[in-house]
């Protein structure tokens, strides 16, 4: 275990804010984070969980503990004729995972290629893109309790997935420390190719659709879309897809035509964030040192040296200017502390 004050967390966050925390706590080992988390009362409001970071934005110093989960290893726990339980460690890196499923020839997770951070937050943030979400192939997520020290598994129909969220974001906020999740991922692949996209890539491409194919595509059409983090830092789309009324919707599509619309359920549909903020103009613009990337309206960006107050501002101004001519509210993905 590796324990730091006043430490620089700008290794830790895709925006490469130069935040502080007054605490950093990194732990390989489930028994040595336990035995720490056993030594103290914790306030939550003293808390960060922080995994690859790719998911924050960090507006001031954190005067607090963050913890770094950083526990490795994939192995296959169980199986059958039609899948198999893998279960991962927290500080996986997600695509790596992805690679390794794919490689095995287990379906589920194949869309979520080339998607930064670790496997710890992937049930925190759900993860989702190209119609897949990590949600729909967790079988349980293992995790230390922290107000009660010990280890607890929670089955995923208790978490409570839904589009970019779940309970770990909401009540159960630095409640728990994400050590392992397990994933039943199919030996049989279903493919997922209905986006427009994927299609048209694949298409492009030619050959036997497979899973290698799939996640190729998906690696290509993201790095056309979006920045190299380490040349430009972002944190990847910024904002969700807002979901709306149906009758919003269709009013919206007579207004715009060409406006982008999927259909969620007899009574809501998803609208196209980047859409509506490329209608706005934000597209390539910047506030300072803070911008809107100029190939995808959808990711903020990091021009140089930009403080995490002034990214949040960017943000700020460009949900009004959402809402000032489409009369909805585009959410953020992103965690501002």
């Amino acid at each position: 275990m590796i324990i730091k004050e006043n430490h620089s967390l700008k290794p830790y966050n895709t925006f490469g804010i130069d935040a502080k925390c007054k605490y950093f706590v990194e732990a390989e080992e489930e028994e040595e984070l336990l035995d720490f988390v056993r030594q103290y009362e914790w306030d939550p409001h003293e808390i960060l969980i922080l995994g690859g970071g790719s998911n924050f934005l960090f507006t001031d110093d954190f005067e607090g503990t963050v913890f770094y989960p950083a526990m490795k290893g994939i192995e296959i726990i169980g199986e059958d004729a039609e899948s198999a339980r893998v279960r991962v460690g927290a500080g996986e890196n997600w695509d790596s995972f992805v690679a390794w499923a794919v490689a095995q020839g287990y379906g589920g997770v194949e869309n979520l290629s080339h998607i930064p951070g670790h496997v710890g937050a992937a049930p925190v943030q759900n993860v989702g893109a190209y119609g897949m979400e990590a949600g729909e192939v967790i079988r349980e997520v293992e995790a230390i309790e922290i107000d009660k020290a010990q280890r607890i598994t929670i089955p995923a129909e208790e978490c409570c997935f839904a589009y970019r969220d779940s309970r770990f974001k909401r009540e159960w906020k630095n409640r728990f420390i994400i050590t392992r999740v397990v994933f039943r991922l199919n030996k049989t692949p279903h493919y997922r190719t209905e986006y427009g996209s994927i299609r048209s890539e694949l298409e492009k491409q030619g050959g036997e659709l497979s899973l290698a194919r799939i996640r190729e595509a998906v690696i290509r059409i993201r790095r056309e879309k979006l920045p190299d983090v380490e040349t430009l830092p972002s944190a990847g789309s910024y904002f969700k897809n807002p979901v709306v009324s149906q009758a919003l919707a269709e009013q919206l599509a007579q207004a715009y035509p060409g406006m982008p619309v999927y259909p969620v359920d007899d009574e809501h549909s998803k609208l196209a964030a980047g859409w509506l903020i490329e209608q706005c103009g934000w597209k390539g613009k910047s506030l300072g040192r803070a911008g809107v990337y100029e190939k995808q309206a959808l990711v903020l960006v990091n021009l140089g040296g930009a403080t995490g107050t002034e990214i949040a501002r960017l943000a700020n101004e460009i949900r009004k200017s959402v809402f000032m001519k489409f009369n909805v509210w585009i959410e953020p993905e992103v965690y501002a502390i």
